[in-house]
């Protein structure tokens, strides 16, 4: 049981610096421009962190960060992890793909031991990593495997919406293939625990698209609605959840009707995701649902062609730590 001083606190969080030769570290290092009510630490290259801090005019000390310190005026906390090889910025160095997963690594640890009360992430390159010779397909998918985590959800949250998704980064000629009734029951499980105990939602109200234009038109547009998400939105609504649906996407996100809701579920990646973009663009949130650990990141890649220019815009990665502190209040407040 947590106690009341320990929900009194202000949260501490694990905040990594992604692709070193990217803006992740240039971002980090304008995190104070903000006053955030958390105890931010980065995790990275303490060197590469003052470098970029100096490149940026700031006039903090780096301070090497270890469990159990707490912030001071005028110190900017990192908690080492050195690189392999020189980032230089805006040229990535294969060399260096063992030092992005070492300090997820060491942020997630954090998060286990209770070091940290969440992790916000900075972005990586996939494509760097798996050229060194290492499987990676994101973020999401190497943190669920790490925590032994059997399904996670991605969640976007901008614009006054979160929209979670049934399935992600898949071809369109696999969408419905991946779709099953297990693989829907669980999504939405997931979405509606976590709006409970992250979100802090007594009831959610979750819309669902359908899969088919029209949401099917009865069957004469596809019978995915009809076999498999009728079945499963009156299997989980008998358990008492409020789920609307399936909706037809293309009117699903009308004001009238989000109105009245907390989380859209959107079927795949391209259905609900350029509505919530449009909405929020360098604003939105991508969270891990599902998770044993909090995890917030920035809805950007490492946008290599900006690297060192000092023209990042930092509000995707404040967006994540404001989301981040709320959902570590929400699971305080609630233990």
């Amino acid at each position: 049981m947590i106690k009341n001083a320990d929900k009194a606190r202000q949260p501490v969080l694990a905040v990594t610096s992604g692709e070193p030769s990217g803006i992740g570290p240039e971002l980090c290092v304008r995190l104070p421009e903000r006053q955030f009510p958390a105890h931010l630490v980065v995790v990275g290259d303490i060197e590469l962190i003052e470098e970029r801090m100096e490149r940026a005019g700031k006039a903090l000390v780096v301070r090497p960060w270890k469990p159990g310190m707490t912030p001071e005026a005028g110190f900017f906390d990192v908690l080492h992890c050195p690189l392999v090889s020189p980032a230089l910025a805006g040229a990535p160095d294969q060399r260096n793909a063992a030092y992005v997963l070492n300090v997820l690594d060491r942020a997630l640890q954090g998060c286990i031991q209770g070091d940290f009360d969440g992790m916000v992430t900075a972005p990586v390159h996939k494509g760097v990593i798996c050229e060194a010779g290492i499987p990676f397909s994101g973020h999401t998918e190497y943190l669920a495997a790490k925590t032994g985590t059997p399904m996670v959800v991605m969640m976007l949250v901008g614009g006054g919406m979160r929209v979670a998704l049934a399935t992600t980064h898949l071809p369109l000629i696999d969408v419905a293939k991946a779709l099953t009734h297990d693989r829907l029951v669980c999504t939405l499980e997931i979405l509606h625990h976590d709006l409970i105990a992250r979100f802090g939602l007594a009831q959610p109200r979750i819309l669902v698209a359908g899969f088919n234009p029209h949401a099917g038109e009865g069957g004469h547009m596809g019978r995915e609605e009809i076999d498999i998400i009728v079945p499963v939105l009156e299997r989980l609504r008998a358990k008492g959840m409020k789920l609307t649906g399936p909706l037809p996407a293309d009117t699903l996100f009308a004001p009238n009707r989000l109105r009245d809701a907390d989380a859209v579920l959107a079927m795949y990646h391209d259905q609900g995701l350029p509505v919530l973009k449009h909405a929020s663009f360098g604003s939105g949130v991508n969270v891990t649902l599902g998770l044993p650990v909090i995890r917030t990141s920035v809805d950007h890649g490492t946008a290599l062609d900006l690297a060192g220019t000092g023209k990042a815009d930092p509000g995707s990665l404040f967006a994540a730590v404001e989301l981040a502190i709320n959902m570590a209040n929400a699971r305080r407040h609630k233990a």
